[in-house]
């Protein structure tokens, strides 16, 4: 779909005291959806990031919501509908303020072909994970669980630290944009791929990468030079990956590790070595056909690469970007024995309940993160791997938007902190309410049998029961917005926000939100037959009676 551009409209979340809302509440879901597009890589069409991943329908649609949430009542909730704001309905006060369900296709119709389809003629959108839902904060969304990600690669396999190794990706936009620096915090020298100059000055303005070059002999020299040194780096080349991941082969030069987060839609995201970024975008209005066959050319190329790489020695795991799928139907059929991010190193945490949780100040004041920081310092153990990574964040992460600052927490800790926080805020401690949300990449919010739910070991990997019961149980818990995505063929996804406001009522939510989100997730991997995930959940008290003792008695 053509979306109308507004040439000089911009949109920032509003910062202060003030509301325009009924209530908090509401005026917190209004920033946050502001905050998408204050942080969108293209705000004009509304796309939040992945190139084609949008907040709103249209303009129409996103003035619309404007509006509506600026009247709502803390006893209604607006529906929406693919972006589109379908009605208010009547509610309560505990139930939540707004309800979506975005891109969602019944299976036979739900190919990429078909949902671009769709798309375009205004019936639905690809609302990514945190995109549709207003959840997105920038490269910082993702910056933890990438750096945790590279973090788990250097324990399994180099000793705890990526000092002195060579890492090896691609992507830099709204997503692919943390890895330079999760890379070069985890200790690596890190060199990142784009083709795009603008993304890759874009992490430079914000902190994200150290530096770009438009020449691969330097980029090479600059990152050999780091790994010998021993020196963390963040380097972004401007070039094609399907071009320089075959040259460094040629070279001889075998990376530890090896991953892409590149976008590879043939049509609306990946950029065939033989076009410029210009030409690709021209030929996706002029012959998205040609265009489709030629980016799958070089998406076979790219992932021939990553084979050679892991054939050499490296360790390669795609990071759930879809790229394995993509090159099998360009004609790679062993583009599958590159493993997923999650089956390899993140679902250990998933077992646990641990996942990316998220907050953010609506007030705009960066004191009220750092009061949160201070918090987490202070009540949890030096030993939790969210205080270091609080620590690291307050030296190397730039807040971009409205501040926000994400922590892997699980089961119990994330009440635990949205309860503090909750009284911070009644104190007047914390200026106004907080925002927690995660992304949908979670313990138990998500149905993707390339990415989040690979190789279950019970065999489950397609069962979407499990995000579809997710956001079930948030709306039955209190959450203030729920929403379920549908990711085309590739999977379904649900999103929660909730928000702490100081008040009694918040609390009581806070406390059955932020256990029951993650709890479910622990449930679902005990379910598949984990060991971590069965002792966890005998800690939530959830999981139902056997029902042996009453058959005995009957």
């Amino acid at each position: 779909m053509t979306i109308p551009l507004r040439r000089g409209r911009e949109v920032t979340a509003q910062r202060g005291l003030d509301l325009r809302c009924r209530g908090w509440r509401q005026e917190t879901i209004l920033r946050l959806l502001e905050n998408n597009l204050e942080n969108a890589e293209d705000p004009e069409s509304l796309v939040i990031y992945m190139s084609i991943a949008r907040a709103a329908r249209d303009w129409q649609s996103f003035d619309r919501i404007v509006a509506t949430l600026t009247n709502l009542r803390e006893d209604q909730t607006l529906v929406m509908q693919s972006g589109k704001p379908i009605g208010v309905f009547p509610g309560q006060t505990t139930t939540p303020l707004v309800i979506m369900a975005n891109g969602n296709i019944v299976g036979e119709w739900s190919n990429e072909e078909n949902r671009r389809r769709l798309d375009d003629a205004g019936l639905t959108i690809m609302p990514g994970m945190t995109a549709g839902a207003w959840q997105y904060i920038g490269s910082q969304g993702i910056l933890q669980g990438t750096y945790e990600t590279f973090s788990a690669v250097a324990r399994k396999h180099f000793g705890g630290t990526l000092a002195g190794r060579l890492l090896l990706t691609a992507g830099c936009g709204g997503m692919s944009g943390a890895q330079p620096l999760a890379g070069k915090l985890a200790g690596a020298s890190t060199l990142v791929i784009e083709i795009d100059p603008a993304r890759i000055d874009r992490r430079i303005a914000t902190g994200y990468c150290d530096r770009r070059t438009d020449n691969v002999d330097e980029a090479i020299a600059m990152w050999l030079e780091a790994r010998d040194a021993r020196r963390p780096l963040a380097l972004a080349l401007c070039a094609n990956a399907a071009d320089v991941l075959p040259a460094i082969l040629a070279r001889d030069i075998v990376p530890d590790i090896v991953t892409d987060q590149t976008f590879p839609d043939p049509v609306r995201g990946y950029v065939p070595s033989e076009l410029s970024l210009e030409e690709t975008r021209a030929m996706r209005k002029s012959d998205p056909n040609r265009l489709a066959a030629l980016a799958r050319n070089s998406i076979a190329a790219h992932m021939r690469a990553l084979l050679a790489f892991q054939q050499k020695g490296s360790i390669v795991f795609e990071y759930g970007n879809g790229l394995r799928a993509e090159a099998r139907s360009a004609g790679v059929d062993n583009a599958f024995e590159i493993g997923s991010f999650v089956d390899l190193y993140i679902r250990p945490l998933f077992c646990e309940g641990m996942g990316p949780f998220r907050w953010i100040a609506v007030s705009g004041d960066p004191k009220d993160i750092h009061t949160i920081d201070a918090m987490i310092l202070e009540n949890f153990s030096p030993n939790h791997p969210t205080v270091p990574w609080i620590e690291k964040a307050r030296e190397n992460v730039q807040f971009t938007g409205l501040p926000a600052r994400i922590g892997w927490l699980g089961y119990g800790e994330r009440s635990r902190l949205g309860l503090l926080v909750n009284e911070a805020v009644a104190e007047g401690r914390i200026s106004a309410p907080i925002a927690f949300t995660r992304d949908h990449l979670d313990s138990g919010s998500a149905a993707m049998p390339h990415r989040e739910t690979e190789n279950m070991r019970d065999g489950s990997d397609a069962i979407a029961d499990w995000p579809m019961l997710n956001a079930l149980l948030n709306c039955a818990s209190g959450a203030d917005l729920v929403a379920i995505h549908g990711l085309g063929s590739r999977g379904v996804s649900a999103g929660v926000t909730i928000v702490a406001d100081g008040t009694p009522s918040a609390a009581g939510r806070l406390k059955r939100v932020l256990d029951n989100d993650p709890g479910i997730g622990v449930l679902r991997h005990a379910d598949a037959g984990y060991e971590t995930a069965i002792e966890q959940a005998g800690k939530t008290g959830y999981a139902p009676a056997d029902g042996l003792d009453e058959q005995r008695s009957t």
